[in-house]
């Protein structure tokens, strides 16, 4: 049987399982927002970050990682956040919130500034292990999408795609949204070859997600 390419995350062992579950049972933080390179706190940590297009779940999903269900706060208003959220989770993780891409209401300026200090972050952050770039589990990866794969490509940062609202989607159309987004990632040479698929509603693929973070060095 032929291997499909970007395969799908294999489910954790109980041992990998319970280092994530543990990672993240030592409690999770808001740290800081920041708007600027001089604003980032020390690298002293591991890090990854998430970033996703607005309205694609990525507080849902922070919220559901750390347990907490306020930690992180989706806008209202897509673009209106511009800041790059920093969360420690025990003493050893930052998690990096992202402002969510594909604004259409921002100004331009603004979104220039935070083009400018994404390109920055992201190219600049000794610390940062992997990038989770999540999409729409019901609609795929969008042109705005490859906008940012292509950035992380040209940052040398290796990035995993992180398919979201799982249980939104009916079994029968899973398929082609699976390779309609393999397609895509096979342009991208940063891109981590398997795929997480999550619902932070349902809790599917939360504990794969955390094994994930905690095997990273």
């Amino acid at each position: 049987m032929k291997m499909l390419p970007f395969p799908l995350v294999e489910e954790p062992d109980d041992i990998t399982r319970e280092k994530g579950r543990m990672l993240f049972a030592t409690g999770s933080e808001f740290l800081k927002g920041v708007v600027a390179m001089n604003g980032l706190p020390p690298a002293d940590r591991l890090e990854v970050c998430f970033a996703g297009r607005s309205n694609v779940g990525k507080s849902s999903l922070i919220n559901a990682l750390t347990g907490r269900k306020g930690l992180a706060r989706a806008s209202n208003t897509p673009g209106r956040t511009q800041e790059i959220n920093f969360f420690t989770t025990a003493d050893s993780h930052y998690l990096v919130d992202l402002p969510g891409y594909g604004y259409a209401n921002a100004p331009l300026d603004v979104v220039k500034k935070w083009q400018a200090l994404l390109k920055q972050y992201l190219s600049g952050r000794q610390s940062l292990r992997r990038a989770f770039v999540l999409i729409d589990a019901r609609h795929g990866a969008k042109p705005v999408d490859e906008e940012i794969m292509s950035l992380l490509d040209s940052a040398a940062v290796t990035f995993q795609c992180v398919l979201t609202k799982a249980d939104k989607v009916k079994a029968k159309d899973r398929d082609a949204v699976l390779n309609q987004v393999r397609q895509t990632l096979s342009k991208h040479p940063a891109a981590f070859p398997e795929i997480v698929m999550t619902s932070s509603e349902k809790g599917d693929g939360i504990a794969t997600l955390r094994s994930i973070i905690v095997g990273l060095e």
